[in-house]
C-alpha cells in the first residue's frame, strides 16, 4: 500500500520539533501538568511542535498508560498538527498500534525507530515500516545505527520512501554526506536534523527541519540557529553554532537526557530527575554541562 507524498503545507514534521524531556517529580512519576506546560512554552518561545516519546522522552521506562497520556497531554497543549510522536517498539504490531493511538488523539504524523530488538535484515525493515505505515498516519524514520545497529542507509530510505512507507527521516548518523546522496535517490523524502551537533552542516545541504533537543533549554537562540542556517544566512548562523555547540555535542552523547534536563535546571526551567537505568551526571560532567550552560545564557542566548 502506497501513500502520496504529502503536499508541503501538509508537512508538519517541517521546521523545529523538539524532542520533549519528559518532567518527573522526585518520586519519579510523571508531572503532566508540567509537561503541558513545557510543550507550549515551547511553541510560545518560537518552536514549531513537539516529539514525546522519543528517546529524550525516556519512552523506554514508561507504562504503557503513562505513555498514551504524554501524547494526550501533548495534543492537549499545542494541538495535534504540532506533535509527532515516537512510536517505537520492539514488534511492529505494537509500533503499529502506538501510530493508531497517535493517529486517534489526532497527530500529524509519528517518528519511527526500525527495528531494534536485533540486528535486522532489509526485508524485516521495510516490512516493518510497511506494516506502521498502515495505521494511516505520516511516519518519519530515525535513523540511529549507533543506537540500534541498523542502519538506514540512503538507498534504503529511498526504497521505503518509494514504496510510500515514509515521508522523511530524523538522521542522526552523523555523517552529513548523506543528505547528498538521500536527495539524489529521493527528493522528495524530507531531511530531518537528528543530532544538534551537525546542525548547521545538515541545514547547509538542505534539511527541512530539526528534531532538536537543545531548544528544550534553550528555545530563543536555537530557533534563531536554525532559521539563519536553513536560509543560508551564515553571518548568523556560524557564530551563534560556534557559541552553542559545547551544548550542542552533548545531544550526541550517551548522558543526552540528563545533560539536556541540567541545562534545563541551570536557566530556570524544570528539569528535574531521569528513570533508571540513568544515573545522575558524574560530578565532572556535571559541572562542565553547567559551566557551558552558565556561559550561554550569560551571553544571552535563551
Amino acid at each position: 500500500m502506497t501513500h502520496p507524498t504529502p503536499r508541503p503545507e501538509h508537512r508538519p514534521w517541517r521546521g523545529v520539533l523538539v524532542a520533549t524531556a519528559l518532567p518527573l517529580r522526585d518520586d519519579l512519576s510523571v508531572d503532566h501538568d508540567r509537561y503541558a506546560e513545557h510543550c507550549a512554552w515551547l511553541v510560545e518561545n518560537g518552536c514549531d511542535g513537539v516529539v514525546p516519546n522519543g528517546s529524550l522522552g525516556e519512552y523506554q521506562v514508561l507504562t504503557p498508560e503513562e505513555r498514551a497520556e504524554v501524547v494526550r497531554t501533548a495534543v492537549t497543549a499545542v494541538g495535534g498538527a504540532r506533535v509527532m510522536p515516537g512510536v517505537a517498539a520492539y514488534g511492529s504490531a505494537e509500533a503499529r498500534r502506538w501510530a493508531e493511538q497517535a493517529a486517534e488523539a489526532g497527530c500529524g504524523a509519528v517518528m519511527l525507530l526500525p527495528p531494534n530488538a536485533y540486528r535486522a535484515d532489509e526485508r524485516s525493515v521495510v516490512a516493518h515500516y510497511a506494516e506502521v505505515a498502515r495505521a494511516g498516519v505520516p511516519v518519519v524514520a530515525y535513523n540511529n545505527p549507533i543506537d540500534t545497529k541498523v542502519d538506514l542507509v540512503p538507498e534504503l530510505l529511498a526504497r521505503l520512501h518509494g514504496e510510500g512507507h515514509v515521508q522523511g527521516v530524523k538522521e542522526f548518523s552523523g555523517d552529513v554526506r548523506r543528505a547528498y546522496r538521500i536527495a539524489e535517490l529521493a527528493p522528495e523524502l524530507d531531511l530531518l536534523i537528528g543530532a544538534d551537533d551537525v546542525l548547521l552542516e545538515l541545514a547547509v545541504a538542505g534539511a527541512k527541519g530539526w528534531v532538536a533537543g537543545y531548544p528544550n533549554a534553550l528555545p530563543g537562540a536555537s530557533v534563531e540557529l536554525y532559521r539563519a542556517a536553513t536560509s543560508g544566512d551564515l553571518t548568523t548562523a556560524l557564530p551563534l553554532y560556534r557559541q552553542l555547540h559545547p551544548l550542542l555535542r552533548w545531544d550526541s552523547r550517551v548522558e543526552f537526557v540528563q545533560a539536556i534536563k541540567l541545562s534545563m535546571d541551570v536557566v530556570g526551567r524544570y528539569g528535574g530527575p531521569v528513570r533508571p537505568p540513568r544515573v545522575p551526571l558524574a560530578p565532572e560532567q556535571e559541572a562542565a554541562v553547567r559551566a557551558a550552560t552558565e556561559k550561554a545564557a550569560a551571553a544571552g542566548l535563551l
